[in-house]
């Protein structure tokens, strides 16, 4: 039995509703008002990767937190194909087996008490609790070599420390994929590494999308690796999206000055003067 077999014909839908987050700030004997998040509304496809591109700051995370369970939407709904999802239980644990996250930090990720199998064994047995111990195994180390981590048994016994920050952020993968997901919701998941080894973990991230059919919300603020690795992109400006569509749309054509400034500070030769000079020129016409 594939350790990914769950996933080979994943469907479905995963969609963000009028989600709204508001966190109340208390300084002294003020209270204020935090909105990070305004009304966003997307639908995330198996099979497609729709990235979601912002600054710092605009709300990105708070979305994929919202998404993963870890923050309650002040107002708006989450639907796992079509249908509301549970908040706790049996309906979280649900939805958990198909919704996963790949974080920001492989560091802070990982316990790094525990060995590499580990992490990949608990996340199988809470899931697939009918499976013996040897299976469990078996499928541990399987995924160990989907995320390239060869031979899997030289690498099952190993502790985060003595991985690389790219091999650290693969076990992560491997992890999201156990319980069988059919979404990944990836937060700036290259965004620690080193740029030699980036572009082999989007790639990874890729081939695993196409040939398991998973739905990835692929979350950065960097329009570039969005173009290539995404269909779709959405643009958070203080948590609205102010303009989404087809990749080489967006980047082609942007239609909304926060768009345009993103692209301006791209690292494309290319594009990086002439635009620049558009938005400042825009901006100072104002």
């Amino acid at each position: 039995m594939s350790a990914i077999a769950d996933t080979t014909t994943a469907t479905g839908t995963l969609e963000a509703r009028n989600l709204v987050k508001d966190f109340t700030l208390r300084s002294g004997f003020r209270t204020s008002v935090l909105h990070a998040v305004k009304d966003v509304s997307f639908t995330l496809e198996a099979g497609r990767t729709v990235a979601l591109v912002g600054e710092s700051g605009s709300g990105k995370s708070t979305i994929a937190r919202m998404l993963m369970k870890l923050e309650t939407p002040t107002s708006g709904s989450i639907l796992l194909d079509g249908r509301e999802t549970g908040t706790r239980g049996r309906g979280l644990e649900r939805y958990r087996s198909d919704v996963q996250m790949v974080f920001q930090d492989p560091f802070a990720s990982l316990n790094p008490f525990h060995t590499i199998v580990h992490h990949l064994e608990r996340p199988i047995r809470l899931h697939h609790p009918k499976l013996s111990g040897t299976a469990v195994r078996a499928r541990a180390i399987e995924l160990l070599e989907r995320v390239r981590l060869t031979p899997g048994e030289s690498f099952a016994e190993r502790r985060p420390h003595e991985l690389s920050g790219g091999q650290r952020q693969r076990v992560a993968i491997a992890r999201a994929l156990a319980p069988g997901a059919r979404f990944i919701v990836a937060d700036e998941p290259v965004s620690m590494l080193d740029v030699s080894i980036r572009l082999g973990v989007l790639n990874l991230l890729a081939e695993l999308q196409r040939e398991e059919n998973l739905g990835v919300l692929y979350i950065t603020h960097d329009l570039a690796t969005a173009r290539h690795f995404s269909d779709e992109i959405m643009v958070l400006y203080k948590g609205d999206v102010v303009e989404r569509g087809p990749a080489d749309q967006v980047i082609l054509h942007p239609q909304h000055d926060y768009t345009r400034t993103l692209l301006g500070a791209a690292p494309e030769p290319e594009n990086l003067g002439r635009l620049r000079d558009e938005v400042r020129a825009e901006l100072a016409g104002r």
